[in-house]
């Protein structure tokens, strides 16, 4: 038995988003009139779809203004990625495990609370877009930890439950699989911490992406 499929999160999984996340965040609240959150408060709503986050961010009384915050940080990160200067960095190694884990047997995959314009910009500008077999968004399916983006990308790909893995930095990831009945790899280096990932249902955790192919092998040692 092998993987056939294996889904990543994008954004404290694969690609170091963090500065982006909270400028474009303080500057949709700063241009409603509202005091931004705090960045760890930011940190604990990072794999949500982008409404559903923002709406948690939101004051007490303010949730009415969801819309106007989601309009105006999409504003804001138009902005921010037309800048010369923008950057938004792949975790080291992960262009590496990523072309490693590619192969004609087994689809990779994206499973992200960022729609898919920003999620295409994002994998075109680190020339990965041809990696993915599916990717799965918000645009088309309810926000994690629903099942949907799971179900959906099992649908696309062809591919049965135990052959698909989830790889994530949330308890979001880690509910979303449960949810879909799959197994899932926490990593340490993004938004919610080890203990959390393990207690929302990581099966293993890792500390960097070199060790994701031998996690993935040890799982399957573990289920054959």
């Amino acid at each position: 038995m092998n993987w056939e499929l294996i889904l990543f999160d994008l954004d404290g999984t694969l690609v170091d988003s963090r500065a982006g996340i909270l400028h474009c965040t303080n500057s949709a609240f700063r241009a409603l009139g509202l005091a931004p959150p705090e960045e760890r408060q930011v940190a604990r709503v990072v794999g949500l779809s982008l409404e559903l986050a923002l709406e948690r961010l939101l004051p007490e009384g303010a949730e009415h203004r969801v819309v106007e915050v989601t309009k105006a940080y999409r504003d804001a990160a138009q902005e921010m990625r037309a800048r010369p200067d923008f950057q938004e960095p792949l975790f080291p190694g992960v262009p590496s495990v990523l072309n490693q884990l590619s192969r004609p047997d087994v689809h990779l995959g994206i499973a992200t609370g960022k729609n898919l314009r920003g999620l295409r910009n994002t994998l075109d500008r680190h020339g990965l877009t041809s990696l993915f077999s599916t990717l799965q968004t918000p645009d088309v399916a309810p926000s994690k930890p629903h099942p949907a983006m799971v179900e959906r990308a099992l649908a696309e790909c062809g591919v049965g439950r135990r052959r698909c893995v989830m790889v994530g930095d949330s308890t979001f990831d880690m509910e979303m699989a449960r949810n879909a009945g799959i197994l899932a790899i926490g990593v340490s280096w993004g938004y919610h911490s080890p203990a959390e990932l393990q207690a929302a249902g990581a099966a293993v955790i890792i500390d960097r992406p070199v060790d994701l192919p031998a996690s993935l092998n040890e799982l399957l040692e573990k289920m054959t």
